[in-house]
């Protein structure tokens, strides 16, 4: 007995809708782990994190910037630590138990974030993402992709491909 195959239409990207040419129409929410640093909510995309640890102590190394806080052995994998609070500009976090580590993938290699602890899984459509205001010349803003607004108040999205390409960029100098 042969199955019968159904004559299926076959359609060119012509025949659909604009918005689904475009990759719109099934495009799903975009979700972000939210963090704190003192009282700014931060994000990072959950599709980058890796792991969420408490704090723990690192292996400091001589002559990096001072954000960089050391490197953590995490399964046989050596982790640079950035403390986001010092790389923000706004001083060195005095970690304690109560500080949380957030492992993501940047390219090819995993870095820890330092902050103060994680607020929740943030869910939100594309087209809710504004632009950071480019008020001032500082390298802060370009640390951030853009920012979301969320009842509790505002997330500022971190682009992590540019907090390590500015930190080389300095290292270099």
């Amino acid at each position: 007995m042969q199955a019968a195959v159904a004559d299926v239409p076959v359609m060119d990207a012509s025949q659909l809708p604009s918005d689904e040419r475009m990759g719109k129409s099934s495009a799903l929410p975009t979700q972000v782990i939210s963090f704190a640093i003192g009282d700014d909510q931060y994000g990072v995309d959950i599709m980058a994190v890796r792991e969420i640890k408490g704090w723990s102590e690192i292996t400091h190394l001589p002559k990096q910037p001072e954000y960089v806080r050391g490197v953590l052995n995490l399964r046989g994998v050596i982790v640079p630590i950035i403390d986001l609070r010092c790389r923000f500009g706004q001083g060195l976090t005095e970690a304690t138990a109560l500080h949380i580590v957030i492992i993501v993938q940047i390219a090819s290699r995993q870095v820890g974030l330092l902050a103060d602890r994680v607020l929740d899984i943030v869910s939100f459509e594309t087209n809710q993402i504004q632009a950071v205001p480019r008020v001032a010349n500082g390298s802060r803003i370009g640390f951030l992709s853009g920012l979301v607004t969320i009842e509790s108040g505002m997330i500022a999205l971190i682009d992590l491909p540019n907090l390590l390409s500015l930190a080389a960029e300095e290292e270099a100098a």
